[in-house]
């Protein structure tokens, strides 16, 4: 059971580490007093989808790891974060 729990974990890694870098990057063109906010709801809603993103890479491939799920990775993370800066100017 344990091991099950790491190997999902582990799976689900790299997408919470892109959303660990995209968050910020996001986060900092908030309004001063709403960029903690700001910084954990892009944290969580990039995660959540790299998350879909390798859990779906997963079933359709039949394993994990293979270089076209991290390929969509970060064209869906860039795609998703792109959407979620829109039209943002300061």
């Amino acid at each position: 059971m344990l091991a099950l729990f790491w190997h999902g974990l582990n799976l689900v890694a790299p997408a919470w580490g892109v959303a660990a870098l995209l968050a910020p990057a996001l986060a900092w063109r908030a309004l001063p007093g709403t960029r903690a906010r700001a910084l954990l709801a892009h944290g969580a809603w990039l995660g959540l989808t790299g998350s879909a993103v390798m859990v779906a890479g997963l079933v359709l491939q039949g394993r994990d790891g293979r270089m076209v799920t991290y390929a969509a990775l970060v064209a869906v993370m860039g795609a998703l974060a792109a959407w979620r800066d829109r039209g943002r100017t300061r």
